[in-house]
């Protein structure tokens, strides 16, 4: 049975991953701090134990695959750039935490360390971290690959570019093997009649519909194709797009097709909402990885 690590764990995108491809798993420990997104993780695997909410300091297990999303709200252009130095103290600094966790390990290391985080990190004011958090793991033993990867690249129409970063003992992982498939149409993932309470309606927000604005640089694009990147809150702008109604309406996305959009089913959506709300759904779907992205990559691993 293989046995996972999940840090900052959010709503388990890849042991779901996992459990889609019918891979025997145990989540041998599963790390996040924030209740809500304990409480629909527990719900979506509501047959085994349920975890409890602990942070990533000072922790230490040994799984054969180790996976690390870690926030990323100082690194992302959307954030206020505050970045993820060592001892910073900032949010997105908890990267350094999953070097620690493997150092505490001693001599045995987990064969894959797993990490995922916003185009951000190789921008020039992230660079230095990123390159050092690669070389931090070459002196543990591990051949570092890494990749943008695009959701819509693995059949989900959302614009979402993210850095995928494999650590592996020994070998490189090649990341041109991993099967990539035509993005699916939009009407798949909508729901057909939404409730009328996600109509915009909002003065401030209607008036920023399609195009920017001279001197303002947030806009709420028109969903065509596509969505653009899910995100933690759909009523603000920017946001992921609204989509086009008739009689020139357009209404927000609903929480339920953020999950779809993220690679969720209706089913692990259906668990969550019976212990969420809103609010904090929109938030787990925007803090989510993709699950086909994870079912490529673990399709090449685990082979």
């Amino acid at each position: 049975m293989l046995q996972i690590l999940e840090l900052f764990g959010g709503i388990g995108s890849p042991r779901v991953a996992l459990r889609n491809m019918g891979i025997p798993t145990k989540s041998i420990d599963y790390v996040e701090i924030d209740q809500k997104a304990v409480d629909s993780y527990n719900a979506i695997f509501a047959n085994e134990l349920p975890f409890k909410t602990q942070s990533v300091i000072n922790w230490n297990l040994k799984p054969d695959i180790l996976i690390h999303g870690s926030p990323c709200q100082d690194i992302s252009i959307a954030g206020q750039k505050l970045g993820a130095d060592k001892g910073s103290g900032t949010r997105s600094s908890l990267m350094w935490e999953t070097l620690n966790i493997i150092k505490q390990m001693g001599m045995w290391r987990p064969k894959v360390v797993i990490w995922e985080n916003v185009k951000g990190v190789l921008h020039k004011h992230m660079r230095k971290n990123f390159n050092h958090y690669l070389d931090e793991m070459e002196k543990l033993g591990y051949s570092n690959s890494f990749e943008v990867l695009d959701a819509r690249e693995f059949g989900l129409p959302q614009y979402r570019e993210r850095v995928m970063t494999i650590s592996i003992l020994g070998e490189l992982f090649n990341f041109n093997v991993i099967k990539k498939q035509k993005m699916k149409h939009l009407n798949l993932f909508l729901e057909k009649k939404a409730d009328d309470s996600y109509i915009v309606k909002a003065p401030s927000m209607l008036d920023r519909i399609g195009k920017p604005k001279p001197g303002f640089n947030g806009y709420l694009p028109i969903i065509g194709e596509h969505t653009w990147t899910i995100t933690t809150k759909q009523n603000r702008c920017p946001n992921s797009g609204v989509v086009p109604l008739k009689n020139d309406k357009f209404r927000l996305l609903t929480p339920k097709e953020c999950w779809l959009l993220q690679g969720y089913s209706e089913q692990d959506y259906k668990q969550a909402s019976k212990v969420n709300g809103k609010t904090a759904l929109y938030k787990q779907a925007g803090n989510s990885i993709p699950v086909p992205i994870f079912e490529s990559i673990f399709e090449v691993l685990l082979n």
